[in-house]
Formats: structure tokens, sequence, C-alpha cells
């Protein structure tokens, strides 16, 4: 098999995530070349060592890859020759093709700076006047026994005082809905380009559709949030998405809460002497109201669960209220002043 990884980092092949991280912390302390001055050559091989043996075995394809075929199989263009081709014909359900497998070794300093969360504060600072920086990359004075300490701070299994990563601010997107969109409920899907990072720790562009299901009734302001789909960036939580409805104005319909609001036009007979009113619901369903009450400028017909539905109980809905717009005459003549005069008196 070549190097054994599992050997070099001192856990068995059953060894679970958490195994690898906790032997990986030990070791790296133990052997980083600034911790070794005087055994520098050999600290940097061990470094290395320990480095590749852990970005392997805690890469989930890696180490699949490195079970089956070993480190000449892992460092290899293709698997060796075998029954079955990839995976050797073995059960256990189909490995990814390898084709889409290249095994590119990370250097010790990022598989170190990844692991314990900076890129470092200790590095970069060469060439504003800094601490000369040592072989590992990191200012000789800065990597000290102190800084060592304060990584492991509470032991081996933690990372004592170190600093959690942030997370990023909230993406935030409105996302226009029409009010027959929020009265029926409906699904939308929106295509989002982010970056990643491939296994081999470089950044990528990855195109998603997310798909965002608008219950019925949900009104403007409503937030639908995609946990951590923002960008990928070291020591950044990617920023969740997320996305605010917004409601289109109607042509026919208000939306007042969970009631809908119809204003009707009519003539002033018709106000006085009875009027149906009719209209196409927001689910297409034609709707007949006879009103025999005489209408006031200010009168409103309620009919009750003919409004939006209620978030929580869509069953339930709100009611719809007709409002008038009364068109009175610009003129009348004497015959007709007389005429009302004698009506609206006797009644």
């Amino acid at each position: 098999m070549g190097v054994d990884y599992y050997k070099i980092l001192q856990v068995d092949r059953n060894a679970k995530d958490e195994d690898l991280k906790k032997a990986y912390r030990k070791l790296a302390m133990k052997w980083h070349p600034d911790k070794n001055p005087n055994s520098k050559k050999e600290a940097e091989a061990k470094f290395k060592q320990i480095s590749e043996a852990y970005d392997v075995l805690s890469d989930p394809q890696k180490r699949a890859v490195y079970d089956q075929y070993g480190e000449e199989g892992l460092k290899g263009q293709v698997p060796p020759p075998g029954p079955g081709g990839f995976g050797g014909g073995g059960g256990g359900g189909a490995a990814p093709e390898w084709g889409s497998f290249r095994f590119n070794p990370r250097s010790p300093d990022d598989v170190f700076s990844d692991f314990f969360g900076f890129s470092s504060p200790f590095g970069g600072m060469g060439d504003m006047g800094g601490p000369r920086a040592s072989a590992s990359g990191f200012p000789r004075s800065m990597f000290t026994d102190d800084i060592f300490a304060s990584i492991r701070g509470g032991g081996e299994g933690s990372t004592g005082n170190m600093m959690p990563p942030r997370k990023g601010a909230a993406i935030e997107r409105t996302l226009p809905c029409s009010l027959e969109d929020l009265y029926k409920g409906t699904t939308k899907k929106m295509k989002i380009s982010r970056d990643v990072t491939d296994s081999s720790g470089r950044p990528t562009t990855v195109e998603e559709i997310l798909t965002i299901e608008i219950r019925p009734g949900w009104k403007k302001g409503t937030k639908i949030t995609f946990p951590e789909k923002g960008n990928e960036q070291r020591g950044v939580i990617p920023s969740d998405l997320v996305f605010i409805i917004d409601e289109k104005p109607h042509s026919v319909f208000k939306r007042d809460g969970n009631d809908l609001i119809i204003t009707q036009k009519l003539s002033l007979v018709e106000a006085l002497t009875g009027y149906t009113a009719q209209l196409i619901t927001l689910d297409g369903r034609s709707l007949t109201i006879p009103i025999n009450s005489i209408i006031s400028p200010t009168y409103e017909e309620v009919v009750k669960g003919e409004g939006m539905p209620i978030p929580k109980e869509p069953s339930r809905k709100g009611n719809l209220r007709v409002k008038f717009n009364i068109k009175f005459p610009s003129k009348l003549t004497s015959e007709q002043k007389t005429g009302l005069k004698r009506l609206l008196s006797s009644s």
C-alpha cells in the first residue's frame, strides 16, 4: 500500500472524523518546523506526512480511493487493473467515475491554516517590515509556545480559545409575487450562482436551482431563508440567502391583511333602486352579489369567507369587502327635479 496514512496519524482504519481531528491537532503541534528548530529537516518531513495523511483521510472521496487502491492508486491518474474497474466490482454502491477524481496534494501550511482557522494572522507581514517569515511561511517571532498554548486551550480535544469563524451577513433578495400567487400558493424556482471550494481546496463557481414553495395567504415581507447558500471563503461561514416576498399591484383587488377589497362603479339610480355586483375571484370563479340595500357613498357590502387564505389555517379565509363609486348626474332638468322632489318627499 505504500505509505500508511492511518499509521502516520496513529489512528485505526475505522477512525471517525473527530478521531482524525484530535490526532492531527496533537501531531501538527508536536512536529511543526517552527517548534523544532534543532531538527528542522526531520520536522518538515514529518509535518508534511502528517498534513498529507490528514488531508486524505478527512476527505471521504480521497479516503475511499486510498482504502481501495492505496497511495499509488491515489496519486495515479487511473486505477490499477482489476475486475469491475473503479471499486473492483465489490458491492457497497457505485463509486464515482475515476475521470471525475484528481488527487492534488495540498501544502502542509494550507492544511494547517484551514484546520486552525487562520490563513494566517502570522503570515503576509514580511513585505511590510514585520517579523521575518520562517520556512513554513509564518513569522518566527509570532509562532511561539504562547500561540500553541492558546490553540490547545482546554486540551487535545478542544480548540480552546480560538475565535469561532464569523458568519457572513445575510444576502436578501426581493421575490415579487402576484396576488393570484399569494391566494392560491405556487412554486417558484430561482437559479443562483455561487463560489464554492472543491475537494482539492480550489475555488470554483457552481450554479444551483432553489425551489421556493409559496404558501396560500403569505403576506408581503414574509422571509424564506436558505441557510449558508452564499459564497464560500476560508475562515468565514457562508451567508444565508433570504428571499423576501413582495406583492405586485393588482388591477382589480386590493389587499388589507386577510381581507380583499374591490370597488364597483354604479349609477345613482342603481344605488337607490338595487344593484347586483358581478366579479371574477382570484381563483377564476364567477361571483354574483345581489345588494338590496340603498347604497350610500360610504356603504360597504361584506362577503364572508371570500378574502385571502389565512396562512396558518388555509382552509379559512378573510372577507371580501365591496365598496362603491356612485356616479352622480352632472345636471338635472327642471322636470326631473320636480319629479324627484315629489317621489322623495312622499317616501
